[in-house]
């Protein structure tokens, strides 16, 4: 890495996807299976798992999760988003830096994250390989997300040069 970047760095991430019309997709979030109505998407259409890989690859200035997984690669169709966030994982420590956390913000009106909350922030820091949290928060009827037409999720990833 060279000398004159910054030892830490942080990156945003965000992701949203439509309820899709199948009504046998599976609802996956922070790589667990929930109950209802899954959403839209090339991959498994993992809103929080997403995020987290955007946070981390723009942290580590690698661009963005449709640079490293695009939705045209047939490949990729219906992959598990926690496999993509480790490969992103193991790309941004090939670029020098170490993941120390995340912090998420997912916006939904359902299902409830709190009851399965520690089993996901589990799951997601597994991939991650540092501490990551994750806060359920309600659209209060307003908009797409309010009138739950989908879910979004807004991630801050905070990197260190290794």
């Amino acid at each position: 890495m060279p000398a004159d970047l910054p030892r830490i760095r942080v990156g945003q991430g965000f992701d949203v996807h439509p309820f899709a019309a199948d009504p046998d997709r599976p609802l996956v979030l922070g790589g667990l299976r929930f109950p209802g109505r899954g959403l839209a998407g090339h991959s498994d259409a993992d809103p929080v798992a997403h995020a987290v890989t955007d946070a981390l690859l723009g942290a580590a200035g690698l661009g963005d999760i449709g640079q490293h997984f695009p939705d045209t690669d047939p490949a990729l169709a219906g992959a598990d988003s926690i496999e993509l966030l480790r490969r992103a994982v193991a790309d941004v420590r090939r670029a020098g830096w170490e993941p120390q956390n995340v912090d998420c913000t997912v916006v939904l009106e359902a299902p409830k994250l709190a009851p399965r909350r520690d089993e996901m922030q589990r799951r997601l820091a597994e991939a991650v390989g540092a501490p990551v949290t994750v806060k359920g928060k309600r659209a209060e009827g307003l908009g797409a997300l309010g009138r739950a037409e989908g879910i979004a999720c807004l991630a801050v990833a905070l990197v260190v040069a290794r």
